[in-house]
């Protein structure tokens, strides 16, 4: 898959709602990350491309240190947003931020391309190449750029074969590290099966006290979810898509999957 095509087009998009908002009186708020307003939204990913940009320009091997922001490149008010959720709730998008977010982006994108997919780098996976960095960016890229159209006005879908790979990845990669940060209770058994209905895609996922299994379909499910790749994609990050699944089987199983999975 072209990952750096996929982040190359969501960023571009995301930049276009923040655009957008910058317009607004006040900067919107972004339903689908709570306290944020679209301010943080562009914060935070901005800060996130210039983090990976650096671990790959420097071919970091271990966990960024320190809490220096001035590399960051940000105005004085702005390092005061962070973290993010402490922006101004009464004040538009600086489009000086977006600016920033820009040159961030730019850089990040010539760094994939100048750098091969399998140089290794530090990552928070077991997955140390720079190719899990281009998978990474581009999904997370799709979700913020869904997050920043949903504040302005009607967002459009994740591109269906980016949306299809992430939801693969959830419980490949992200699985692990989510249980691990967020303290997830070990698993009772529980079998949930992800069922894609615009296209070829079963996930069948199996909790199993601290594992995560992803394997066959068993034929005895406790729940059923089936939707658009999209939408499946963005129930696992915890998106207001529930509306839009077919649920069948023990539906209190929703919230049970987010205290097994914890969002980010």
């Amino acid at each position: 898959m072209d990952y750096v095509g996929h982040f190359r087009r969501e960023v571009a998009a995301f930049e276009a709602a923040g655009r957008e908002a910058a317009g607004f009186e006040a900067a919107p708020a972004v339903p689908s990350c709570p306290e944020w307003v679209v301010t943080d939204l562009v914060l935070h990913l901005g800060v996130v491309h210039r983090i990976v940009a650096r671990v790959i320009g420097e071919r970091i091997q271990r966990p960024p240190e320190g809490d220096d922001r001035l590399w960051l490149g940000l105005a004085e008010e702005w390092r005061g947003w962070l973290p993010p959720a402490r922006a101004p709730r009464r004040s538009p998008v600086p489009t000086g931020l977006l600016g920033w977010f820009h040159d961030g982006t730019a850089d990040l994108q010539e760094r994939f391309r100048a750098t091969a997919p399998g140089e290794q780098v530090w990552t928070w996976s077991a997955d140390h190449s720079v190719g899990f960095w281009q998978r990474m960016q581009a999904i997370e890229a799709a979700i913020h750029r869904w997050d920043a159209e949903n504040a302005v006005r009607g967002a459009q879908p994740l591109d269906a074969a980016l949306a299809t790979d992430a939801i693969g990845q959830t419980f490949e990669v992200m699985a692990p590290m989510r249980r691990r940060v967020g303290k997830a209770p070990p698993g009772h058994g529980e079998r949930f099966l992800f069922q894609r209905t615009d296209g070829p895609g079963t996930w069948p996922v199996h909790f199993d006290g601290d594992a995560v299994l992803l394997g066959t379909p068993a034929g005895h499910d406790d729940i059923q979810i089936s939707g658009t790749a999209s939408d499946l994609a963005l129930f696992l990050w915890q998106r207001p898509v529930t509306g839009k699944l077919d649920i069948q089987g023990d539906a209190s199983l929703l919230s049970r999957y987010f205290a097994l999975m914890p969002p980010l």
